[in-house]
């Protein structure tokens, strides 16, 4: 069977790009997207090339950014503007295939393979679409063309701005096998953490590790992520516009004041874990996925996940979850809102395995039959029946 020609294209610096098109004189300083630009405390959500030369990172506080570049220009978002573009920049991808599968605002995958009759090969569509989004949109996009979503992903990434990049069979092991293992898409600090801790530090060397000893260690996503660096990804993209079934387990709080601290935040995700797990046991499932969604008090939002091995219980999702946080959102950054949400669902979990943070070496069985038990006092008695003991003096309500 031939290879399909896959296409990963991602806008460079999105927010920050069309804040520019809406302000040129923003391309000639160095600019960053953030929530109220009169809030230290807030993150920075996009920069520009000019930022970006300060050193200044997606997330960091305001203030962190402005000891890098005392003269940076703070610009609030324009979400609708972003959603507007988003659309248009689908719309154009649309022209060339129907396969067209949004990958957050600013990523899609598309699959050319039917269309490279009518416009060229993978290399002379991506670049097609390159010059048209500029020229329509003045945006620019950075296009991986390669055999599979995966690698493709990895293309666009490569060489950034406003470039084409292709990873076929052959520059595999010279350009891929080098890279990275945290390159790897689900590949996050947790995992690449563990690869590291077996001597796997780059794609290559997960590629010619023995698949059972990696899954012994990260169990499905292992086997997962060792199937991808070996090219071994025939996930289809979706026709443009198609809906999908949504498979996963979520809850959220919007706080009647803003968290200050990891100690703060923390009892939120308690409380929302225990709830996002007791859901994930009523329906028999695990998650292999824990994303969070935190928003400040502008509600600029920041979204972020992580793979786990398959669980359901309310402790490695919490850990999870503040993982996350810590990485993603200043200690000091204020937070309104977060949710937690497990998804990659699955009917299967490797008995054998321990949580992934279960760092006091309790045994999972032994943790599942006390959730279990909870679960059943709480039909019994009510949900406020039993309480983590993190959150009892809170004054939060669930939504």
């Amino acid at each position: 069977m031939a290879d399909r020609t896959i296409l990963h294209a991602d806008c460079n610096g999105f927010f920050a790009s069309v804040e520019c098109v809406r302000n040129p004189n923003l391309r000639r300083v160095p600019m960053a997207v953030c929530g109220n630009p009169e809030h230290r405390h807030g993150i920075i959500l996009a920069k520009n090339e000019l930022a970006k030369a300060y050193g200044i990172a997606t997330a960091e506080t305001v203030w962190q950014a402005q000891k890098k570049c005392p003269e940076l220009v703070l610009v609030p978002p324009h979400h609708a503007e972003y959603e507007e573009y988003s659309r248009k920049i689908n719309a154009i991808y649309a022209r060339f295939t129907d396969m067209v599968e949004p990958f957050g605002i600013d990523e899609s995958w598309l699959d050319v393979t039917g269309s490279e009759r009518l416009f060229g090969d993978g290399k002379t569509i991506a670049d097609r679409l390159r010059e048209t989004v500029k020229a329509e949109l003045d945006l620019t996009i950075s296009v991986g063309v390669s055999f599979n979503k995966v690698f493709a992903k990895l293309g666009s990434d490569y060489k950034k701005p406003d470039a084409t990049t292709v990873f076929d069979r052959e520059s595999v092991p010279r350009l891929i096998h080098p890279m990275p293992v945290s390159s790897l898409l689900y590949v996050g600090r947790s995992a690449a953490k563990t690869l590291e801790s077996m001597y796997i530090r780059t794609i290559g060397e997960l590629a010619h590790a023995d698949r059972a000893f990696v899954a012994a260690r990260l169990g499905k996503m292992g086997e997962m992520i060792h199937d991808y660096a070996n090219g071994l990804d025939d996930s289809p993209v979706a026709h443009y516009g198609e809906g999908r079934e949504v498979k996963s387990v979520g809850n959220g709080i919007t706080f009647p004041r803003d968290l200050v601290g990891y100690d703060e935040i923390h009892t939120g995700a308690v409380l929302l874990a225990d709830t996002v797990a007791a859901r994930l046991r009523q329906s028999g499932r695990y998650a292999t996925v824990v994303q969070v969604t935190l928003k400040n008090p502008e509600l600029v939002s920041v979204q972020r996940q992580m793979g786990v091995h398959p669980t359901d219980l309310a402790r490695d999702i919490v850990a999870a979850a503040m993982q996350l946080v810590r990485t993603h959102w200043g200690e000091r950054a204020p937070l309104r809102m977060l949710t937690v949400t497990a998804s990659g669902l699955t009917d299967e979990r490797e008995s054998a395995q321990l949580s992934l943070f279960d760092e006091d070496g309790d045994d999972y069985e032994r943790q599942s039959r006390i959730a279990s038990a909870m679960d059943s006092i709480r039909l019994r008695f009510g949900n406020d029946a039993i309480t983590p003991a993190t959150t009892l003096h809170n004054e939060w309500e669930k939504h």
